[in-house]
Order: C-alpha cells, then structure tokens, then sequence
C-alpha cells in the first residue's frame, strides 16, 4: 500500500481530468449505492457506506488504476437472504469475513486461475445478473399507481437520450438528470402513492465510524455466514478480474490480479467494521471513468470522497427521490449488463458453448447465487474440453524388421480420460514379433493414470514374450514417467496387478 501511495505516476499525472472523472462517478454512484440498497434490503447507508469506503481503500491498495469498485447489484443479489433471516449485523460480520477470504485467495495468486473461466462463463454471468437485477424491481412495478409506469418510461427515455445532447449530453451523467426531473414531477404535481427514497431506510447523517458487529463469536455464527461470504468472495473476485480484463483492453496494459484480489479483501475487510455491505469492481462505471478521461487512482478517490460529502450533508435532498427514478436506472443497468450480442451469437457458437452459457444462467437464476452459477459453469466447460482433448489421441502404427519389429506411434494427451483409448490402441495377440517400439515423441503423459496405462501395456506386452522399449519421451513426460512408472519393475507390476 506504501509503494502504492509513493508512485506518484499512478496519484499525480493527471490530476484535472482524474478530478472531474470523479467528480462523474460519485454523481452516478449516488443512484446506483441507494438501488442496490434496495435490492440487498437494507437502509441505503449501508450501501452509501460501502461505496465509500471501497472506493477510497481500493484506490490506495487496488492492483488496477481507474477502476471503480463499491457496493454492486452481484453483490447484493447474493446477501439478499442473509439480510432478511439474520439481519444486519450479520451482514456486516459476512462482509468482513468475506475480505478475509479474498485475502487469502489473492495470496494463494487465485486471479491466475481467471484463465480456467471460460468466456462462455463470463456470458452466463452477466446475463443472469442483469435477469437477476431485473427480476428484483418487480416489487416497485406491481400493484402501483398507473403514473408509476410513466415516470418510469419517462425516466428511461431521460437516460438514454440526454446524453445525445450537445456539450452537456457528454458531462452529466443522464441517471442523474433523470433523478433530478422525475424528482420534481413528483413534487410539482404533488403525486401520491409514490414510495421515496426516504420510505426504503435512513440515510447517513454523519461520517462512518469504526465498530465490532454485535454477533455472538461462536461456530454457529461462522456456519450462517461463511457460506455468504464465500459467495461473495467468489462473486467479488470474479467481477474484478473481468472489470481488469475489460480496462487492460481499453488502456493497452496488464493489471496485477493477484494484487487487485488482495486490495478487493482489505477494501471488504474494512468496510464491514465501518457499517458497509461487501462489494466489488463496477464494469460500467469503470469504463466512464477511463472514457472520462482518468489515468490514475486519483479519480477513484476522488469519487469515494465525493460520494460520502454529497450524501451527508445533502441527504435531505436524497431522500425526496422518488423510487421510479431509481427503478428506471436499475433497468438500464440490467439492460446494459446483458450481453446481448450472445444471442446473436448462438448459431455460430459450439453447441457446449450454448451448453455452458445456459447451464450457467440457469443455476444462477435457480439458485439466485452467481458464485454456483461460475462452479457449475467451469465445471462444465471443463469436462467438454477434456472430453475433447481426449479424442485427439492418434496412434500409427507400421512394422520394420521385415515385419518383426512393430511401431506405435503416438500423437495426443494421454491423461486420465484418454488412457483406455491408449491401452486399446495395442494388439495384443498378433505373433510373429519380437519387439514392440512406443514411440511418444510427439504424445504427453500428464498423470499417474496415463502412466499406470503405460505399465499396463509394457508389463502385457514383455509376459507375452516381446521386447519392449520407449523411445522419445519429452521431459515433462520423462520426470513423470520415471517418478510414478513402474515398467522397469516387473515385480511391483505384478503385486498391483494381482498377475492379470
């Protein structure tokens, strides 16, 4: 954190437009802290606490310049449950053991295992997250006055297209304006039955202080929140890789993921002994802040600090907003989350591809948890490429010697779920040798199965009376080969194999 603080280049090298872009993201951050409030369930402080908090930690201990993380709609989605049975204070005790497992994954260097999600995951999870994100303002569009619906639609139309507006369009964030019009319709013409932001919880009067959650310290408690926190950790850990991913691309340079995993832990860690919910890394808002000009973590601090002066010493104003208006940026975000081009893309894509992104959505959306939804999706896409890799397995096989020396030539992986083709790949009875050649110039061994095949065949082939030998064995295949083979001990061959 130290080093980071010291490297002026990452603070200082851009300070008006990192102000600025700041300055955008603690507006639009505003809206977005108090909607995921409301998902989540709790009093939009929580949520305001936490963007905050995150904001201005990450900036100091982040691996990744410019991004933005806070209080997410992925992270509420998943403390949904936990809030309504138990309650804040157990949130928050998730919240911080949830940063203590994402310190730990990033020491262990998780993030180089973003490699292992596939695309096809990524495009799973976040259209069942912008479902998911959909699916939870159903309440504030159900059994409302008819008005409700216009404001919204109306509040949507503000979104999308104030931005076309010349000079300011680009400035302003539109959820913004939206807020800030819808607000005063709701005034101006003194609507009723419109639910404010005011009717949802309370909102920070003061700046947020440090406090042990009231819990009692026991394995009970550590049984109803690790499996939350675990979720959020890997929820959290996921979002910021591909937010990461998404920057890198749009810069032209390389985060350091294991680091970012670390600074996402200490940002939890903290926040939970501050009043916040967990969060994580915001793909959007992330990119306005690079597209609005950042290149440093000042901006992300910038909109951290900002965000908590705005909502403590104007929170009267913020709690006049009207929930249409918050409704109608929720939507946007969900409509702006899903990856649309994915279903333009199912005729081109590989079958197990189509597999793996709707098996992975609809985990999510059965279980409402995204951290299973990865699992299973990962699972998956795993076993379709070992199921794939395993069919590329070829053996040519041609004699010498006038047809006393017999070759197998190999080419492929030979691991766990390919052994029995390589095994099936021998004749076992043809006479007239005298010695079998295993040419593995061009194969791999990988495990202690592929290798348990091989002195199978040799252990075979030499009780059938032929001379075995093995020729072309890589070095990664040689280390394994000579670690775990036993062909050179026909004795210890015949003691696993009971003489068969």
């Amino acid at each position: 954190m130290i080093q980071n603080i010291l490297k002026k280049e990452e603070w200082f090298g851009n300070i008006k437009n990192d102000f600025l872009a700041g300055i955008v993201i603690a507006m639009a951050l505003i809206p977005q802290s108090i909607a995921f409030s409301i998902i989540a369930g709790v009093d939009p402080k929580v949520a305001l606490y936490a963007s905050f908090s995150i904001a201005v930690i990450i900036s100091l201990v982040g691996g990744r310049v410019s991004m933005i993380s806070a209080a997410t709609g992925a992270m509420a989605l998943v403390i949904v449950n936990l809030v309504k049975e138990y309650g804040l204070q157990y949130l928050l005790a998730a919240t911080i053991l949830t940063g203590i497992l994402q310190i730990i994954l990033g020491y262990f260097k998780v993030g180089s295992l973003m490699s292992f999600v596939s695309h096809s995951v990524v495009i799973g999870f976040v259209n069942a997250l912008a479902i998911l994100i959909f699916m939870a303002q159903l309440p504030e569009l159900i059994n409302v006055s008819w008005y409700v619906y216009i404001l919204i639609i109306f509040g949507l139309l503000i979104i999308y297209l104030f931005p076309f507006i010349p000079k300011i369009g680009k400035v302003i964030p539109s959820p913004l304006i939206s807020i800030i019009i819808l607000t005063l319709l709701v005034y101006v013409f003194k609507l009723d039955n419109i639910r404010t932001v005011a009717d949802i919880g309370n909102l920070p009067e003061s700046l947020p202080t440090f406090f042990i959650p009231s819990i009692p310290f026991n394995f009970q408690t550590l049984q109803i929140i690790f499996p939350y926190s675990f979720s959020l950790a890997i929820v959290g850990l996921l979002e910021a890789l591909i937010t990461t991913a998404v920057l890198d691309d749009i810069t032209d340079t390389i985060t350091n993921k294991n680091k970012e995993c670390i600074g996402q832990g200490i940002a939890n860690l903290i926040t939970g002994f501050m009043g916040g919910m967990a969060g994580c890394a915001m793909i959007g808002l992330s990119v306005i802040n690079v597209k609005s000009g950042s290149r440093s973590r000042l901006s992300t601090f910038f909109a951290g600090f900002l965000l908590l002066i705005f909502v403590v010493f104007f929170n009267n104003l913020i709690s006049i907003i009207p929930m249409p208006a918050l409704v109608s940026i929720m939507i946007m975000v969900s409509i702006s989350t899903f990856d649309w081009k994915s279903f333009v893309k199912l005729k081109t894509y590989p079958i197990s591809s189509n597999l793996v992104i709707f098996t992975t959505m609809s985990i999510i959306l059965y279980t409402h948890n995204l951290a299973y939804g990865v699992l299973g999706g990962v699972l998956l896409a795993s076993i379709f490429f070992i199921n794939k890799i395993s069919h590329f397995l070829y053996c040519d096989k041609y004699y010498e010697d006038n047809n006393k020396i017999k070759v197998y030539k190999f080419v492929g992986q030979i691991f766990f779920n390919s052994a029995d083709k390589f095994i099936n790949s021998f004749d076992f009875k043809e006479n007239g040798l005298i010695k079998i050649i295993i040419d593995i110039n061009r194969a791999h061994f990988w495990d202690t199965t592929a290798v348990y095949a091989l002195d199978k065949v040799v252990f075979k082939l030499r009780k059938s009376g032929l001379e075995v030998k093995i020729i072309g064995q890589n070095e990664a295949s040689a280390t394994i080969i000579d670690r775990f083979g036993l062909h050179d001990k026909p004795e210890e061959i015949e003691k696993i194999m009971g003489g068969h």
